[in-house]
C-alpha cells in the first residue's frame, strides 16, 4: 500500500511540473534574439502519447525527436529539419554561432540569430540522460550538420564528384560491354555441353525428360540470374552516383532500401518464422509416420493377415481413406496458426472464398463419395464380380470413390457414377457363384398338342449336352404359365462358372434347337397366330448345309 501511495505522489508531482511548465511557457515574451515564436512543441509531452521520427538533412540521419498527439513527432522533426537548413543556407551565419538559452524547463538552440529547436525535461528523460548533456549532443549534431550541408554543395565539391559521376559512367559502360561480349563467347560454348548433357539425360530417362524442356528450363534459369546481376549493378551505380550530390542523396538511399528492403523483410520474417516451421516439421513427421502405421494395420486386415470381429476386408482401405482424411485434417487445423499470414484478412477472405467455390461446385462431387463409400459397406459387390446395373453387365474392375469401372463381355470399358450406383437395381450373379450356383434359366413355348412330359425330357437332353453346366445339382423345368396359344416352359440349370455365362446361355439355346428339331417339334415363341401346314423344323440332313460359293470357289 506504502509503494502504491508513493508512485501516486511521484505521478501527481510530475503532471503538476508539466503544467507549471506549460502555463510559464504561456506567459513568456517572444525572444528577443530572434523576433519570432519558439514553440516548436507544446511542453506537455508529459501526457505519455509520444511517437518519435528522425531528424535527417540530405538523407543523413542526427537524431531522434518525439512528438504527442497534437504536435506529432514527424512533424516536428520536418520542422527542425527545415530550419537547419535554413539556418545552413545563410552565410550570415557561422557554422560556429550555436548558442543556447534555458528557460524554465527547456532548452533553446540558435544557430545565429535563427532559432532551431526547444528541447524539455521529457525528451531527456526519454534518452535517459540529463537535459544539459543532450542539449551539448543535439547542439554538437546540428553544428555537423551544418558544416556538412555547406561543404556538400561547396563549388569544387561539387566539380569534383560530377567528374567521379562521369568517371564511373565510363567504366560501368565499357564493364557491360565487356561482359556482354563474354557472355554470349560462355554462352555459345554453354549450351553446346548443356544440350549434349541433356540430350544424354534423356535417353537415361527413356524419354521421360525431354532434353528441349531441361534445355529451356537451363536457359530461363541462366537469363534470370543475368537479369538478376544487371539489376544489381546498375543499382550500385545508381545508389554511388546520387549519393554524390546532397539534393539526390534521399534518392540514392530510397534506390538502395528498395532492394534492400525487401530482403531485409523476407530475412526477418524467415526468422521470425522458424519457431513455426520448426513445429510444422515436427508436426509433419509426426502425421507421416502415424499415417503409415495405420495404413500398415489396414492393409494387414484387407489382406487378411490381421482379424477383426465383424469387419470385412473388403471395408478396410475405404476405412483407411476415410481414417486419413480426418487425421490429416486434424493437423491442418493444429497446423493452421503457425502458417505464415495465416491471420491475416487476406488470407481469411481467400479461404473463405475458396470454400464457397468448393462447396457450390461440388454437390455432385461429394455425393458420388458418399455414394462410393456407401457402395463398400453395403457389399453389394466387390472386384471381380459380374453384375448388372439397369441395362448394362460387366466384371467390376474398379471401384473409386467417384466411380466404379466394368468390363463388358465385348471388352468394353463402363464407366458409373457412384451416385447412379446407388439408385439403381444391382444384379451380382457371382454373389452366390460358389455356395448357392447360380441358376442359368431360358423360356420356350411349346403348343398343347406336344406332351409336357416330351417337353421336359426334351429339355433336360439339351441340358445335359451343354458342357459347363452342373449335372449335381440336377436341372429342373418349369411351366410358367398356360398361354392363349401355347405352354411356356423354364429349363433352369445349375451353374459355377459365371465368368463364361454367356457362353453357356448360346451353347444351351444351340442344344434346345438341335434337340427339339430332331423330334419334329416346333417352338411357337415368340408369336403363333395359326398351325402351318408343315412344321416350322429343320431336318437333321439339312443341319449342315455347306455355304454357296462364286465361280471360284470363294465362299460369298
Amino acid at each position: 500500500m506504502f509503494a502504491s501511495l508513493v508512485s501516486c505522489g511521484k505521478r501527481l508531482k510530475w503532471v503538476i511540473t508539466a503544467l507549471l511548465i506549460s502555463l510559464a511557457s504561456a506567459m513568456l515574451p517572444a525572444n528577443y534574439l530572434s523576433g519570432q515564436s519558439t514553440d516548436d512543441v507544446d511542453a506537455s509531452l508529459e501526457a505519455m502519447q509520444q511517437n518519435v521520427a528522425p531528424v535527417k538533412v540530405d538523407g543523413n540521419f542526427l537524431f531522434i525527436v518525439h512528438g504527442i498527439s497534437s504536435y506529432p513527432a514527424e512533424l516536428r522533426a520536418e520542422t527542425i529539419s527545415t530550419r537547419i537548413k535554413r539556418a545552413a543556407r545563410d552565410p550570415k551565419n557561422s557554422s560556429d554561432s550555436i548558442k543556447i538559452t534555458e528557460n524554465d524547463g527547456r532548452s533553446e538552440i540558435f544557430s545565429g540569430n535563427e532559432f532551431i529547436m526547444n528541447i524539455y525535461d521529457v525528451d531527456a528523460r526519454m534518452e535517459n540522460i540529463d537535459r544539459k548533456t543532450l542539449v551539448k549532443i543535439y547542439s554538437e549534431k546540428i553544428q555537423s550538420s551544418i558544416k556538412l550541408y555547406r561543404y556538400d554543395r561547396s563549388r569544387p565539391v561539387l566539380i569534383r564528384r560530377s567528374i567521379y559521376a562521369v568517371g564511373v559512367a565510363l567504366l560501368l559502360t565499357l564493364f557491360l560491354i565487356s561482359v556482354l561480349w563474354l557472355i554470349k563467347r560462355l554462352e555459345a560454348r554453354l549450351d553446346s555441353r548443356i544440350r549434349s548433357g541433356a540430350d544424354s539425360l534423356e535417353k537415361k530417362s527413356f524419354t521421360i525428360i525431354k532434353s528441349s524442356h531441361l534445355v529451356g528450363a537451363i536457359r530461363a534459369f541462366y537469363k534470370f540470374l543475368k537479369i538478376c546481376a544487371y539489376v544489381i549493378v546498375i543499382a550500385a551505380f545508381l545508389e554511388y552516383v546520387l549519393g554524390l550530390f546532397p539534393w539526390t542523396s534521399n534518392v540514392a538511399v530510397s534506390v538502395l532500401n528498395l532492394f534492400i528492403k525487401p530482403l531485409k523483410t523476407l530475412g526477418n520474417g524467415f526468422l521470425a518464422f522458424l519457431p513455426s516451421l520448426a513445429f510444422l516439421i515436427v508436426l509433419f513427421f509426426i502425421t507421416r509416420y502415424l499415417l503409415k502405421v495405420i495404413r500398415l494395420l489396414f492393409t494387414g486386415i484387407d489382406q487378411g493377415a490381421i482379424h477383426i470381429k465383424n469387419f470385412y476386408p473388403s471395408w478396410a482401405m475405404a476405412t483407411f481413406r476415410i481414417v486419413r482424411v480426418f487425421i490429416i485434417a486434424f493437423a491442418v487445423v493444429v497446423a493452421y496458426p503457425y502458417i505464415p499470414g495465416s491471420q491475416s484478412l487476406a488470407f481469411k477472405g481467400v479461404t473463405v472464398f475458396m470454400g464457397v467455390l468448393f462447396s457450390l461446385g461440388s454437390s455432385s462431387f461429394i455425393g458420388n463419395i458418399i455414394a462410393g463409400y456407401s457402395m463398400i459397406y453395403r457389399m453389394a459387390f466387390k472386384k471381380g464380380d459380374l453384375i448388372q446395373v439397369d441395362d448394362q453387365i460387366g466384371f467390376v474392375e474398379e471401384q473409386k470413390m467417384l466411380v466404379t469401372r466394368l468390363r463388358s463381355h465385348k471388352n468394353e470399358e463402363i464407366v458409373l457414377p457412384n451416385a447412379v450406383l446407388q439408385n439403381s437395381k444391382i444384379i451380382n450373379f457371382s454373389a452366390r457363384e460358389k455356395d448357392s450356383r447360380l441358376i442359368l434359366h431360358t423360356t420356350v413355348g411349346i403348343g398343347y398338342e406336344t406332351p409336357w412330359r416330351q417337353v421336359d425330357a426334351m429339355l433336360m437332353l439339351a441340358a445335359s449336352r451343354t458342357e459347363g453346366l452342373l449335372k449335381d445339382p440336377p436341372p429342373f423345368v418349369l411351366k410358367e404359365s398356360l398361354g392363349d396359344f401355347a405352354i411356356n416352359y423354364q429349363i433352369n440349370v445349375f451353374c459355377g462358372d459365371v465368368a463364361n455365362i454367356k457362353a453357356h446361355y448360346t451353347k444351351l439355346h444351340q442344344n434346345i434347337l438341335d434337340v427339339f428339331n430332331e423330334n419334329n417339334v416346333q417352338i411357337m415363341t415368340p408369336a403363333y397366330v395359326m398351325d402351318p401346314e408343315t412344321p416350322k423344323v429343320v431336318p437333321k440332313d439339312q443341319w449342315d448345309i455347306p455355304l454357296s460359293h462364286d465361280n471360284e470357289g470363294n465362299i460369298r
